[in-house]
């Protein structure tokens, strides 16, 4: 699953296909495609003639976008006035759009460098511009969607392990009558649940650094912060999902009831309001709302903040706090639930 997010789940474009309708055919158009291409964040798929023939260039598929340039571009910059150029979008896909709009932006910025430097006589490549502007990108600035991919892939395997498989086998033990030996013998009701967790307990550890150990491997994810915080919030997260699988087998005491609840309350959430696939803050504010009691909020944020920022204690104690009360909560009442009776 890791492989598959990281690989074939990419929020990254680039080599996005651009058709162009360049009617003024000059070394300036020529220039401004260039501009456009040259770094391979757009790719140049074909000329089109006409401007009205971008629907059926959409259409087909050929082009996420088109640049049309007009035939009065080189005269109109030669004359020292503002040129303008079209370029149409297809917006079938809202986020590819969005992201080809921004990058041809850039490009559009650095064409304009380019013709405000031969009009001035100033040198590019000396600094000529009497303005320079920097930017840094701090803890992912490669833009690497793996990075931000990697640990929600964990929370959500972590959910996956913990709530489906515990819930599906206590439920199966009430199923084929098992639970009638274990209640003959004279182990206590939290002896019975502490047994049923630890084994899950132990695989979402062994998960977790098998995830970890991908992540860093195959997509170089980094490691900033305290490893031990690290631990420490992954057993909290992995105890709080175990009491909600051990909690829904014990309140259904049947698998394919135990499969849909599982799904409803912890792999959907998990996936869909934590954080890990859209962000929180864009969310309407009654799912805003319901994703406070996913934990896989909480632990995604630790995650990130760990591996990613270098994040301590001081900053994380919050999430910190809201596992622990989501564990001691589903273990709590996971283990009053726990009746020794069939009935």
């Amino acid at each position: 699953m890791l492989l598959l997010f990281g690989f074939g789940v990419s929020f990254d474009i680039d080599h996005m296909p651009l058709a162009v309708v360049d009617q003024d055919r000059s070394p300036e158009s020529r220039a401004l495609i260039d501009v456009f291409v040259s770094t391979e964040e757009f790719v140049l798929v074909g000329s089109v003639e006409d401007p009205e023939d971008a629907a059926a260039v959409f259409g087909r598929g050929d082009a996420l976008a088109l640049l049309t340039i007009p035939p009065d571009y080189a005269r109109t910059l030669a004359r020292g006035e503002r040129a303008t150029v079209g370029l149409l979008l297809d917006g079938a896909d809202a986020q590819a759009a969005q992201q080809a709009l921004s990058r041809a932006s850039a490009m559009a910025q650095v064409a304009t460098a380019r013709v405000a430097s031969k009009a001035s006589g100033l040198d590019l490549s000396s600094g000529g511009l009497p303005l320079s502007v920097q930017t840094w990108t701090r803890f992912n600035p490669a833009g690497k969607s793996a990075l931000y991919l990697v640990p929600g892939v964990t929370a959500y395997v972590l959910a996956l392990v913990a709530v489906l498989l515990t819930s599906l086998t206590v439920a199966r033990e009430w199923e084929r009558g098992s639970m009638e030996q274990l209640f003959a013998t004279p182990v206590g009701r939290l002896e019975i649940v502490v047994g049923k967790l630890l084994p899950y307990l132990v695989m979402g550890v062994l998960q977790v650094l098998l995830v970890l150990a991908a992540g860093a491997w195959v997509f170089g994810m980094p490691a900033r912060g305290s490893l031990g915080l690290l631990a420490f919030s992954s057993v909290l997260f992995m105890l709080g999902m175990l009491g909600q699988g051990l909690l829904i087998s014990v309140l259904t005491r049947n698998q394919m009831v135990a499969t849909q609840v599982s799904s409803l309350s912890s792999m959907l959430p998990s996936m869909l309001l934590s954080g890990f696939m859209f962000p929180i803050d864009n969310m309407p504010w009654l799912l805003r709302g319901v994703s406070h009691i996913v934990p896989a909020s909480y632990y995604i944020t630790i995650l990130r903040g760990v591996l990613l920022k270098g994040n301590g204690l001081a900053e994380l104690w919050t999430e910190l706090l809201m596992l622990l009360a989501f564990a001691t909560l589903m273990i709590g009442v996971s283990t009053a639930r726990f009746k020794r009776k069939l009935a």
